[in-house]
């Protein structure tokens, strides 16, 4: 975990060959303390946030961007619409837990 120093939201996604090792506790620790509060660390394997918004039009909106960067990125969110709130969560499917991607994307998504 090279370059905990540079802000993640400045940093990009590297694609998973599927052999790394999710992260461990103490990792992840260290790298939620570097994104916005209300990430929520489920099971040690995923990254959870709602958002919530004055209305279902602009929390599609929200989504709208969030899909545009996971595309950039190529680190894919699963999203769940509850009308006026939008669930977040993160995780690195190829290894089954948290990757340093999981809180890169995290960042971004926060200063959307």
């Amino acid at each position: 975990m090279d370059n905990l120093k540079i802000d993640l939201s400045e940093r990009k996604c590297v694609p998973c060959s599927g052999n790394e090792k999710p992260l461990q506790s103490d990792e992840i620790k260290k790298l939620l303390d570097k994104i916005k509060n209300g990430w929520q660390v489920i099971d040690n394997k995923k990254l959870r946030n709602n958002y919530p918004f004055e209305n279902f039009k602009r929390g599609m909106l929200f989504v709208q961007d969030i899909a545009a960067l996971a595309e950039q990125e190529q680190h894919h969110p699963d999203i769940c619409i509850h009308y006026s709130n939008v669930e977040v969560e993160l995780t690195t499917h190829a290894i089954g837990g948290l990757s340093e991607n999981d809180f890169i994307m995290a960042a971004k998504i926060d200063n959307l």
